[in-house]
Formats: structure tokens, C-alpha cells, sequence
């Protein structure tokens, strides 16, 4: 006689299977999967050319794609073999129970890799929420302090750990490049590179006013205070250079004092590299690296991402469309509040996602929100 139970958890078992099997179809297509084995292949004939290393840069960039693209079909046709195994180990199921001899031990294998498949696939979806043509590449982000004193630059120092901290988790490298001390406590402003893969897909959904809520520490009174900082997100190209023709005329550089929260390579010569492109107006500093041709040879590659930015922008005729409309950095134009008091809330005010651990989401814990709205963009595109 059929078990009932192993019944219910095989009908379960095949249901699970038939809608991960839609989800890696549908992946299938808006990951445009077969267009890619094409490019694959077509790389794949260009690296065996005798001729590919005539030109470094260009074999760089072939043999970096074709990696890329190697990694990235890969593990979608790994999911295709999980899909299969799932598969036969579903029928062994439905025969132990067809003989009356229910294997357990199968069901539950089956139940268990299910739930991996489940886990590999919503994280599949989740990547292919960044494929701007710079998701994939390493950021440059700044913090500025807005309305709020004393208090919102102490909380662009807590924005500038949060980041790190959530950098971290994600095994990304972090360089501050620039800090400048606030008055009293906290920062004034911060420019930090973060380093891994899609780095500036993900720190993009970031960019925006951020509010704090809470008792001050610098107030004598403990009142309740709101303060504001904002980051801007930029991506890192390896050579923006082909995009914009930098005068040196139009430069004006001024060395200074290191200082602050630099790393602990900042020293105290004059050695700090700030540099302003007059056209524009956009200024950029360094100063964490070891000496001043170093911190100019940085300040130069991220005012040269910054003009690139710029021009790419210029010419789609949205000036904002990769650094995201810039708001007033005060009330009413956050993307997101904390509030430490009177009561403990996080929430996004584009996504309403929210949560009440406002702990572990200042030490980095952002990828919720960060997915949302990611989500948000993709269904306004």
C-alpha cells in the first residue's frame, strides 16, 4: 500500500521541479544565453590566432570576456545538469514508493536539492537585475555631509563604515582615497573606491540622500536629531581616456596636508593632491596613497571617470542617467531613513522595504534593499 506522506512530498518534490524548470527557461532568454555561447565561440576562435597578442589591450579585453562569458555559462549549465539530477532522482522517488518500499533518504535528497536549485536560480535572477553596460565594473563613491551639523557629518563616517562593512561581506576591496575631517567629529566628505565584481551595478542602487534619526551624542540636552548625508556613485573604467580629451590649462591642482581618515598611508607632508576641472567645476582629492605622483596619478583616473560619466551622459541627453538626479541634501529628498529613536526602523522610501534591525544594517547588511531596488528599476525600464 502507498505511504501517503512520501505521496504528498513527491506531488510537492514535482511541483517544485516544474517551476524551477520554467524559472531556468525564462533565464535562459532574458540572459540571452544562446547569444552568448555565440560571442563565446567567436572569442573563442579570435584567442587561437596567432595574431592576438599583436595588440596587448585589445587580447587583454578578449581573453578577459572570454572568461567572463566562460564563468558565466558555466554555472547556467551546471544549473541544466542539477535540473536533470533532480529529475532522475524524482523518478527513483516515485518507483521506492510505487514498490511499497518508500527510500526516504531519496525523498529527502530530492527535497534537499530542490532547495539549492531554488537558492542558485534566485540568485542567477538577482545577478541579471545588473546588466547596465558598467554594472560589472569597480565604483567610485563619495560622501557628502548635508543639513544636520555636527551630527550629519558623524553620520557620513557611519555611511562610510556601513559601505565598508557591506563591501567586506561581499569579499570587496575598499580604498578611501579622500577624507575630510568634519569640524567637530565625523566627516565632511569621502571618496572611496570599491573594488569587485559588479561593484558599481550594485553600489549604484545606493546613490541618494541618506536620513538619521536619533538622540545626538553632541547634544547636552539628548534631544532628538535628523541629519542628512548623501553618496554619488560613479563607475571605474580602465581607460576612460578615449572618451574625453583633459586640457592641462583647464586644470587648476593644489597640493595640501594629508589628514583624517585616510588609511595608514596617509602621512602629514604636503603630499594630498586636490584637483578641480575648471569647465565643470568637479573637483577631486586624493590623498592615500604614498606620495604625490601617486595621489595625482589617482586623482587624474577618477576626474577622467568623472568627465567620461559626464559626456556619456551629455550624449543620451540625460545628464543624470548614471549618477541618478542629485536632490537636496536635506528634508525631503531621501531615499532612505534610520531611525534610531523613539523606535528602531530602517525604510527605503522608493521600495517601502523596511526593517527593524537598524544594527546589522549599519554594519553592512544591504543587500534587501539593495535588491529592491533593483527590482523597482528593472520594472520601470
Amino acid at each position: 500500500m502507498a505511504d501517503p506522506k512520501a505521496e504528498g512530498a513527491l506531488r510537492d518534490a514535482q511541483a517544485s521541479l516544474v517551476r524551477l524548470e520554467d524559472r531556468w527557461t525564462s533565464a535562459r532568454d532574458y540572459l540571452k544565453i544562446d547569444d552568448h555561447r555565440a560571442r563565446h565561440a567567436a572569442l573563442g576562435r579570435e584567442v587561437a590566432s596567432p595574431d592576438l597578442w599583436n595588440d596587448q589591450d585589445h587580447a587583454r579585453a578578449v581573453t578577459t570576456e572570454l572568461g567572463r562569458l566562460s564563468n558565466e555559462l558555466g554555472s547556467f549549465d551546471q544549473l541544466r545538469r542539477d535540473l536533470d539530477d533532480c529529475a532522475v532522482l524524482a523518478d527513483f522517488s516515485k518507483e521506492s514508493i510505487g514498490s511499497g518500499e518508500v527510500d526516504w533518504s531519496l525523498l529527502n535528497e530530492l527535497a534537499a536539492s530542490l532547495a539549492a536549485l531554488d537558492r542558485a536560480l534566485t540568485a542567477l535572477e538577482t545577478q541579471s537585475l545588473l546588466n547596465g553596460p558598467y554594472d560589472q565594473n569597480d565604483a567610485i563613491a563619495e560622501l557628502h555631509a548635508g543639513a544636520g551639523g555636527t551630527d550629519a557629518q558623524d553620520w557620513t563616517e557611519m555611511l562610510l563604515r556601513m559601505y565598508a562593512r557591506w563591501a567586506e561581506r561581499r569579499g570587496f576591496d575598499v580604498e578611501v582615497d579622500e577624507a575630510t575631517e568634519g569640524q567637530e567629529a565625523g566627516l565632511l566628505s569621502a571618496t572611496f573606491i570599491v573594488k569587485g565584481p559588479y561593484a558599481y551595478g550594485w553600489l549604484a542602487s545606493e546613490r541618494g540622500v541618506h536620513r538619521l534619526v536619533r538622540i545626538s551624542p553632541f547634544d547636552s540636552q539628548a534631544r532628538r536629531q535628523t541629519s542628512f548625508a548623501s553618496i554619488e556613485v560613479t563607475p571605474m573604467l580602465a581607460d576612460d581616456s578615449h572618451e574625453v580629451d583633459i586640457d592641462e590649462r583647464e586644470l587648476r591642482i593644489d597640493t595640501y596636508r594629508s589628514s583624517g581618515a585616510g588609511g595608514q598611508h596617509v602621512n602629514k607632508t604636503d603630499s594630498a593632491i586636490r584637483i578641480t576641472h575648471l569647465p565643470t567645476g568637479i573637483v577631486v582629492s586624493c590623498q592615500n596613497e604614498r606620495s604625490q605622483h601617486q595621489n595625482r596619478a589617482r586623482a587624474m583616473q577618477i576626474l577622467t571617470a568623472k568627465l567620461a560619466e559626464r559626456a556619456r551622459a551629455e550624449r543620451r541627453a540625460e545628464m543624470d542617467a548614471l549618477t541618478g538626479e542629485r536632490s537636496d541634501n536635506a528634508w525631503g529628498s531621501q531615499i532612505r531613513s534610520y531611525v534610531q529613536a523613539p523606535y528602531q526602523l530602517v525604510k527605503d522610501h522608493r521600495t517601502d522595504v523596511e526593517t527593524g534591525n537598524v544594527d546589522a544594517v549599519l554594519d553592512g547588511d544591504l543587500d534587501a534593499f539593495m535588491e529592491a531596488e533593483l527590482r523597482r528599476q528593472r520594472g520601470q525600464s
